[in-house]
């Protein structure tokens, strides 16, 4: 019996809901243990986690070929630069970022509709699929990126390539599309337990950021891929922590107020930060360069900043961890920030594949080195060293950018494994979080998921205090209470309504005509032979429609709906003032609640 295709080209990039019957093994494990579908999705954690730890290796592996073909030697991207000549610091980061531009100009003419190229949206919006061959050439243009020196992270293609392994393990077992998001999201902490050490972040950034809650149903299977993938880490030969942090120093209380005015420094630069990514990328595609032309001009001009500052070269493992162990005079750590800042932005505008996270904690660490030696300089006597500020200052300038403050504490925590960190570490986490937020400045973030979730919130939050007056509609069949017959007839024949509202001199609303009861008297001869003088008045049906408020809750409107057949309302500013305003279409009301329940999910 011939076997199934279960490549990569042969799997289909989405299933729906209504997927066929799981594998036989499946199947008996549940009856011979008992097993839960809950149960079944830890095993395939266990899977999942190692894949993803195997997966970030091989892209490292890939990372060090690349460096000796270029250098002879792996290692310290800035160590690498240091060795070149200035030309070749401009010439291979140039060629290597029009060699990334090509890979993409091929990725994105891969038509993949059925699944979302991004790992978070394939988890939050999409149904766990994702394109396969299209993953494949942006991770091959990251990793050309990566491989000739750009200034960008690494983590980015790790967590997306570990994710897809998951989603093509899913889907080769015909998982259903909540379960295979899930299994996705698991892809996802393995990547990042893999690259950073650190299993118990890997999993709270997944449910903090990705799925945007914390349930154990959903926590469970994410905290045993993410443990997995970092025992997995520790049995390969030549694994090493990317970060070697010092001993944290004991706190003083007089020293908590600094790391509190750490965290407001942090609030308010990283959504700086963030802007000036924007900012770049909005200036690269007004460029209207080709792509690869576009990578290429990033890369130049990176290149041109690493010949005053090869240190720029990257994703800045190596600078941090030489600031955390010597003693750099402020000047030097002040420069190599902001040429940092300026490569990064030109590597991230001109559309390069790679992450940020990495930039983003040099560029917290930076800052923290900067802010500790002011205070020591100011306060000598009850300050700690400057390193130890540089490692709150990760995690600080992490939880502004990222939005996730219980992840940033965490991942610098795991990575100090020290006590003594945590209280200053809260403190700046939590204070950096809520002063970002309250300055973002038109609204940016380091991943649009957080962006569009904190919109859905504000719009639900809006919606729960909107009243009836936020949907009224200007009415347009209104007709004083003195109308005649033609002009009612005239106005049901312009407007295909069932009801016409009527208003006296004040533009109170008195009640409705009913189409009905105007077609009945069609039939007097009386008003056909022109000789009736009826008028709306005639007609009027004072109590026959409910009318809303302008004060009305959504609530309220919505029953005042539920005993009416029509499409509209009249609309009235009060019950002691009843001038009319207009009329509330039931449909805008439905899509209100829908907005509301959508955000609440």
């Amino acid at each position: 019996m011939p076997m199934p295709d279960t490549s990569p080209e042969s799997i289909p990039e989405s299933m729906p809901d209504s997927t066929p019957t799981p594998p036989a093994w499946q199947t008996r494990l549940r009856r011979l243990f008992g097993f839960s579908n809950d149960h079944i999705m830890l095993l395939w954690a266990v899977a999942v986690g190692a894949l993803g730890a195997l997966t970030t290796v091989g892209f490292r592996e890939c990372i060090a070929a690349i460096q000796l073909l270029l250098s002879g030697h792996s290692g310290s991207f800035v160590d690498m630069a240091k060795n070149f000549s200035w030309p070749l610091r401009i010439l291979i980061p140039t060629c290597g970022g029009i060699a990334a531009g090509a890979l993409l100009v091929w990725a994105n003419r891969i038509n993949a509709p059925a699944g979302k190229a991004d790992y978070m949206e394939a988890v939050s919006i999409g149904d766990g699929g994702i394109p396969v061959r299209q993953t494949l050439l942006r991770s091959a243009s990251s990793l050309l990126t990566i491989g000739s020196g750009g200034s960008i992270g690494r983590e980015g293609s790790m967590v997306q390539l570990a994710a897809l392994c998951a989603s093509v393990l899913g889907r080769v077992a015909y998982f259903p599309a909540v379960r295979l998001r899930l299994l996705v999201a698991c892809g996802a902490a393995a990547g990042i337990s893999a690259a950073y050490n650190a299993p118990i972040a890997g999993a709270f950034f997944v449910s903090e950021i990705v799925l945007g809650s914390i349930e154990m149903k959903n926590f469970g299977p994410v905290v045993v891929a993410s443990v997995v993938a970092n025992i997995t880490m520790r049995g390969l030969p030549g694994y090493a922590t990317v970060y070697v942090m010092p001993a944290f120093p004991e706190i003083g209380a007089l020293e908590i107020p600094l790391f509190v005015l750490l965290g407001l420094l942090a609030g308010v630069l990283a959504p700086l930060f963030l802007h000036l990514l924007q900012f770049s990328r909005q200036q690269f595609r007004k460029t209207a360069l080709p792509l690869p032309l576009r990578l290429g001009l990033g890369a130049l001009l990176m290149g041109l900043i690493s010949v005053q500052s090869p240190e720029v070269w990257g994703n800045g493992y190596s600078v941090v961890n030489s600031m955390l162990h010597t003693d750099w005079i402020w000047s030097s750590v002040l420069s190599i920030l902001l040429f940092k800042i300026a490569a990064t932005a030109l590597i991230v505008g001109s559309g390069a594949v790679g992450g940020i996270f990495t930039p983003t904690l040099f560029v917290g660490a930076a800052l923290g080195i900067l802010f500790g030696q002011a205070a020591h300089l100011l306060w000598p006597v009850a300050t700690s060293a400057p390193f130890a500020y540089a490692m709150v200052g990760m995690g600080a300038f992490l939880a502004a950018a990222t939005s996730a403050p219980l992840m940033a504490m965490l991942m610098i925590f795991e990575m100090t494994l020290s006590h003594q960190t945590l209280l200053p570490l809260m403190l700046s986490c939590v204070v950096a979080y809520f002063t970002a937020m309250s300055l973002s400045m038109g609204g940016v973030a380091m991943y649009d998921i957080t962006l569009r979730r904190l919109r859905e919130e504000q719009a639900r939050l809006a919606l729960r205090g909107s009243h009836m007056s936020d949907l009224i509609k200007p009415a347009e069949t209104v007709l004083p209470i003195d109308a005649s017959f033609a002009e009612m007839t005239t106005m049901f024949l312009q407007y295909p309504v069932k009801y016409i509202y009527i208003v006296d001199a004040n533009n109170h609303y008195c009640g409705a005509v009913a189409l009905q009861d105007v077609t009945s008297s069609l039939l007097d001869k009386s008003v056909l032979d022109g000789s009736g003088s009826k008028t709306a008045a005639d007609y009027l049906r004072s109590n026959f429609l409910h009318v809303v408020t302008a004060d009305m809750s959504l609530g309220e409107g919505l029953q005042r709906f539920l005993d009416h057949q029509g499409e509209r309302l009249p609309a009235i500013q009060s019950t002691a003032q009843p001038v009319l305003l207009g009329a509330v279409y039931k449909s805008s009301l439905l899509e209100a609640y829908f907005r509301l329940d959508k955000g609440g999910q």
